[in-house]
């Protein structure tokens, strides 16, 4: 084989292996979906459950270029009060950083097992590994655990639990609902383009949708001729 055919092919495998290994951060964070609306809160710190708190979080999807994440606000949070979800290239590993009261910036990463997402930290000052645990229950449900495990430890120990319920949605709710043009979550916003109406599920898909309407309405069509085959 010459130089030139060994170049050729050598370049072909490094193309193909960068497009298997690339992840769309849109697919990738497609089981999150349910995630998108506002929630009511209440937070109970562990082995008090007459102590309690209660606030309101807001989940929203955020786009860049071709880039994509979860936003988080948390009004009145008490641990935390904004955050991002994001993909780290592994559809399988996820980054959520998170900004407390103090406006500290605290960073956890970890994978995603049927609907149970544990993500882990090491503090620097206390060295202790800071545990999360988003369960997602429901469509309209789902549970945030907190725990540490200080240094030397094996186990974690809880120290709060957040259960969320999703405002202005029906636990009766199933299939059927309008599908988000742009994440394919459920569609809860109505947006209109020459005259036809399309739903998206939060004011990012909404503002992602009014830029480039035509890109994201071939991107959809496509996809329901493929769901049909």
């Amino acid at each position: 084989m010459t130089r030139t055919r060994i170049g050729a092919a050598l370049l072909a495998l490094l193309t193909a292996v960068g497009t298997a290994t690339a992840t769309d951060p849109r697919q990738a964070l497609q089981p999150f979906n349910d995630l998108i609306g506002t929630w009511r809160v209440t937070g109970t710190p562990e082995g008090k459950p007459r102590t309690f708190w209660t606030e309101e979080m807001t989940w929203a999807w955020q786009f860049k270029g071709s880039d994509a994440w979860l936003s988080l606000a948390a009004d009145k949070g008490k641990y935390f009060t904004r955050g991002e979800l994001r993909t780290l290239g592994d559809k399988e590993v996820y980054q959520l950083t998170l900004t407390t009261p103090a406006k500290e910036s605290r960073t956890f990463t970890g994978k995603l097992d049927d609907r149970r997402l544990t993500l882990t930290r090491e503090d620097d000052k206390t060295k202790e590994t800071q545990q999360i645990v988003v369960t997602l229950l429901h469509a309209n449900r789902f549970l945030f655990d907190y725990a540490v495990k200080p240094q030397g430890k094996t186990l974690f120990a809880k120290q709060y639990r957040v259960g969320a319920t999703k405002e202005g949605v029906s636990f009766a709710e199933g299939d059927g609902k309008p599908e988000c043009i742009i994440s394919g979550g459920l569609g809860t916003i109505r947006v209109t383009y020459k005259g036809q109406t399309y739903y998206v599920c939060c004011s990012g898909c909404r503002d992602e949708f009014n830029a480039e309407p035509e890109k994201y309405i071939k991107e959809y069509e496509e996809a329901k001729k493929k769901k049909k085959k």
